[in-house]
């Protein structure tokens, strides 16, 4: 600890000894020198204690390979036993920790399914899969597959159950699990899949109710008066009836891909400006600029940044690369570079609920979780960013002065979307064939 200021040396922290402090800071239990948080015990003892009595262990079984047991050592092995503290607060954790140590609720994904949903289900959760206590599981997945069985129970009419049951199971949970089952993400798949279904419902269910037919019944003019009179998210029901006519549930009905009347674009003015004031300026904490700088200079999707690993972050004696697609690492100019490094250095929620670091570039409040999209969605739009705007800009930049190729390659992006970024710029692939094979980066500042 260094409680005590030199006031000589510019006021200073030093510790007790230095400072001619007599005050005991010592643990009485475990002899850690540090701040006491219950008559002369520290924080992790006073933790320890309040969970023994919780868990009802006795010391002499306080090691036994039981849940209750594995779930204290667990708890205790936070770096900062204070946040654990504090979440006991809540009747409603203690309750639940309770009835684990009982056998009440099992050590189980299903178990816990079973419970109301709730954030403090939720962060146990991930508190017992950080520690190995719970296997890992695709959280997006799981989500998807409690909201289906829900929103299938609310459907009463056969004739409109049936056709999106038989849509969603055969064809969107089918496909998440394979997505899940190879390591790809399903954040996205999920989000659209609901969307999809929901969609579904509503049209099924105006069919029945304004024309009397179900799907096998309905005709293309039913379709064209529906998407006619609602709005554009009414065009999420196309991939249901391309779906129906290939299994033969309905015949005849066709509906076009919805075509984007405008492509939201900053200028490249406004762009260096945001991406200036990211690299340069306090604008807000280092972390959210660390984000922003990755979508402003890289056009990396927010969902994606969110779900950047510090592994991303390669050291090189050339200096710093970004590991984003399956060609080489893209290099990291300064001064974000120094910006990367600092952050990687001090990366926020290290301490929430866990004993090891976090294997994640931007990790979230609960254990083992990296920062919900959302979140930063929200953060950089507080900031000022148009996000799709921002990330077209900083896409058809990189376009003019890399070949899109690369550009694809060496971001993540497929050739398609990267053919169209440079058509619209008129930078033609045909420079690919005279381009370096590493693109030249310029400095980050602009």
């Amino acid at each position: 600890m260094l409680p005590g200021r030199a006031l000589a040396h510019g006021n200073k922290p030093i510790c007790v000894d230095c400072a001619g402090i007599t005050q005991d800071y010592q643990c009485s239990r475990c002899g850690t020198e540090t701040e006491h948080y219950r008559q002369g015990t520290c924080a992790r003892c006073s933790l320890r204690d309040d969970l023994t009595v919780l868990l009802r262990i006795e010391q002499r079984s306080a090691e036994a390979e039981t849940a209750a047991a594995k779930l204290l050592t667990a708890l205790c092995g936070a770096q900062r036993p204070e946040s654990i503290l504090s979440w006991l607060r809540d009747a409603g954790v203690r309750d639940l920790l309770e009835r684990i140590s009982t056998g009440n609720i099992p050590l189980s994904h299903e178990a816990l399914d079973g419970e109301p949903n709730s954030k403090r289900v939720e962060h146990l959760r991930s508190l017992l899969t950080h520690h190995k206590l719970l296997p890992n599981r695709d959280h997006y997945l799981a989500l998807f597959e409690r909201w289906l069985a829900s929103k299938l129970e609310d459907i009463d009419d056969p004739e409109i159950r049936r056709p999106v049951e038989s849509f969603a199971r055969w064809h969107h949970l089918r496909r998440i699990r394979s997505l899940s089952g190879d390591g790809k993400p399903t954040r996205g798949p999920v989000h659209n899949a609901k969307q999809e279904i929901t969609e579904n419902i509503k049209f099924l269910t105006w069919l029945k109710s304004t024309h009397g037919r179900a799907v096998a019944s309905c005709v293309q003019a039913d379709v064209d008066a529906w998407l006619a009179a609602g709005p554009t998210t009414r065009h999420a029901i196309r991939t249901f009836f391309v779906w129906a006519v290939k299994n033969r549930t309905c015949t005849n009905i066709v509906i076009g891909f919805r075509q984007a009347k405008t492509v939201p674009l900053l200028t490249q003015g406004q762009r260096l400006a945001m991406l200036k004031a990211c690299l340069t300026d306090n604008i807000d904490t280092l972390h959210y600029r660390v984000a922003a700088t990755l979508l402003l200079l890289y056009a990396q999707p927010v969902v994606k940044i969110a779900a950047m690993k510090s592994t991303d972050v390669i050291i090189t004696p050339d200096g710093l690369r970004l590991s984003l697609g399956e060609g080489d690492p893209a290099p990291v100019p300064e001064p974000f570079a120094s910006l990367l490094t600092e952050h990687l250095a001090a990366r926020p929620n290290m301490r929430t609920g866990s004993s090891s670091g976090s294997e994640w570039l931007f990790p979230g409040y609960r254990p083992g979780r990296h920062i919900h999209p959302n979140t930063l969605m929200e953060r950089l739009r507080e900031l000022g960013i148009d996000l799709l705007g921002a990330r077209n800009a900083s896409l058809r930049g990189l376009v003019k002065e890399v070949p899109a190729p690369l550009v694809a390659e060496m971001l993540g992006y497929s050739y398609q979307v990267t053919q169209k970024h440079a058509a619209a710029t008129a930078e033609p692939w045909s420079r690919y064939s005279r381009a370096p094979s590493t693109p030249q980066w310029h400095d980050a500042t602009p």
